[in-house]
């Protein structure tokens, strides 16, 4: 899977999400908040609320049932064009070689690996990876050395044919080699690199997708199986109704999983909702007032709040007429009440957070700054109709905007029918009215969200940017250079790349190179691509007794925890 930010569409729900790798250093309170859903207030957000129990405390059977966004038409979750719904498919079936603590400490899975290490020779940094004797895909190739190479060989460069989702980390590295026995992988950076636990911290690649045309192609709506390892495996997969359930693995060598069989359905919000009602799903994201109150009354559940290390975001197409004028992005970004999405999305959550204003790192991370502010950006109608003004947009008789022929008309897809959604996309549509913006609320499917995304079936998106680590610098140039699947809104260009090396990257110590990249997001932020508007709870209900949720990657309610999916079970 990915180790960065991967994407997913705005939703308060916990449904959809793209994801990032993340940001930089340690968050702390990782206890366990939980609770019933009993009582007038809620329970407080902790930083990772998912009910950790041993394997001891859990009984061994059972199902669960998860909904999802979608099932992505993209299956492979290193591709440019994957989700963070194909991330957390992925995690079930192939292998998690790295885990990692809630609070974003990495450490290898003994299952697969024997030795994970990292250090500095003679000025260059070095990567060991010896994978386990036992070690093996599920077509019975070894896991071995070939499994390291092909993932840098697919994920170094955008040039090779390959559409990786980021290059980050990779790109960084020299070569890669076998060491004493076809087991070990050495990697050797071109020089001392400051994320030395970054690369290859989320999976790696089985050696046959090491080829540009299967990389891209081979997994479209087709999981490939037999290129996965680890506790589950496929058990049935059909794209056309959004499903795909798994069954434990009868080649897996460690631990035995828990659950008898895991199922994924995708749904949209309010299917989401009545399936839980109904038993037909052990869990849901109840991330709004409406949707708590549609399973307050419901006994033997949990709700689950946790701190979500996400970014909701807007986005616009700058390639599009209405916003290549860099002032006119400006001008729709000063329109936006920031604190009244805030209020909506919020209302009757009891939650509240400092200012989200960089896509480095939290506001809860050492470090953090406020980008956006640092730019210039304020909610300012006024200004913002001055800057319209000047730039020679005139108001017509309905109050939209033209110039030369072209009307500040413009598409804003929502891929939910939560109501809340609607009277977020409301509340902006008013608010770009008053400078003379005509935004278009599309109601879309949810299933729609990432054909419709990267194929730029938008000209403003709401979204959400998940982030898997807290190497927030680490991940910068994914988030900012060209070409880079996450951020589409067309802003960069080979001058920032060249800063971004230059400034950024170039920097071997992580400290430095995490204050290098805030200052220079305040640079990239005048460019008006996107903005962060806030990062929200992780609010879920889930049946009684279901322990060590969300094991997968950019999901939100054990922080930046990944968990071996073998663990999650019910409690005896």
């Amino acid at each position: 899977m990915k180790q960065h930010k991967l994407m997913g569409a705005l939703a308060l729900t916990g449904a959809f999400a793209l994801a990032l790798s993340g940001c930089a250093t340690d968050t702390g309170n990782t206890g366990n908040g939980g609770g019933d859903n009993g009582g007038d207030k809620a329970p407080e957000t902790q930083a990772a609320d998912y009910n950790p129990q041993p394997r001891e405390n859990l009984k061994q059977g059972g199902t669960v049932n998860f909904p999802i966004a979608e099932i992505p038409e993209q299956l492979n979750a290193f591709n440019t064009d994957a989700s963070a719904s194909t991330a957390t498919l992925a995690a079930w079936y192939t292998p998690q070689v790295m885990l990692m603590k809630p609070d974003g400490t990495p450490y290898k899975n003994d299952n697969y690996l024997d030795e994970w290490k990292y250090e500095v020779k003679d000025g260059k940094t070095v990567l060991t990876f010896t994978f386990t004797d036992k070690a093996t895909w599920n077509d019975g190739t070894p896991m071995d050395w070939t499994a390291i190479d092909a993932t840098w060989k697919a994920n170094r460069s955008n040039d090779e044919g390959f559409h990786p989702n980021a290059i980050d980390g990779y790109k960084e590295i020299e070569k890669v080699e076998q060491g004493d026995t076809p087991k070990t992988a050495i990697v050797t950076f071109k020089g001392e690199f400051a994320w030395p636990q970054m690369p290859f911290l989320t999976g790696v690649i089985h050696p046959k997708l090491a080829d540009p045309d299967t990389f891209n192609n081979a997994m479209i709506d087709d999981p490939h199986a037999e290129w996965g390892a680890g506790p589950y495996t496929v058990d049935e997969f059909d794209a056309n109704t959004d499903f795909i359930s798994f069954k434990p693995n009868d080649k897996w060598w460690g631990d035995k999983p828990l659950l008898d069989r895991v199922t994924f359905q995708g749904m949209d919000s309010q299917a989401s909702i009545n399936a839980f009602k109904n038993g037909q799903i052990d869990q849901v994201g109840v991330g709004t007032k409406d949707r708590l109150a549609q399973v307050a009354d419901m006994k033997d559940i949990t709700i689950h709040r946790a701190q979500q290390t996400a970014n909701t975001l807007l986005e616009v197409d700058a390639e599009k007429p209405q916003f290549q004028d860099v002032e006119v992005r400006k001008a729709f970004f000063m329109a936006i009440n920031i604190e009244q999405q805030k209020k909506i999305a919020w209302n009757g959550l009891d939650y509240d957070e400092e200012p989200a204003g960089s896509f480095t790192l939290f506001s809860f991370q050492p470090g953090y700054s406020n980008s956006l502010e640092k730019a210039g950006w304020k909610y300012d109608p006024d200004e913002a109709n001055k800057i319209l003004d000047e730039a020679g947009w005139e108001k017509g008789a309905d109050g939209i905007r033209e110039k030369d022929g072209v009307k500040l008309s413009v598409t804003y897809p929502i891929f939910s029918d939560d109501p809340t959604q609607a009277a977020l996309a409301q509340s902006m549509q008013k608010s770009e009215k008053e400078i003379g913006f005509d935004l278009k609320i599309d109601v879309r499917p949810s299933n729609k969200f990432a054909e419709d995304y990267n194929s730029k079936n938008w000209d403003v998106a709401g979204l959400r940017f998940t982030s898997s680590d807290p190497f927030g610098a680490a991940w910068f140039f994914q988030l900012y250079g060209q070409d880079q699947g996450l951020n589409l809104s067309g802003v960069q260009n080979a001058e920032t790349d060249q800063k971004i090396h230059d400034q950024v990257e170039s920097i071997s110590d992580p400290v430095k190179q995490t204050a290098a990249a805030m200052d220079l997001e305040v640079e990239i932020f005048k460019e008006w691509g996107l903005i962060p508007l806030y990062n929200g709870p992780s609010i879920s209900a889930t049946k009684k007794g279901l322990a060590n949720l969300t094991p997968e990657p950019y999901v939100g309610l054990d922080l930046f925890g990944v968990q071996p999916v073998e663990n999650v079970g019910w409690e005896k």
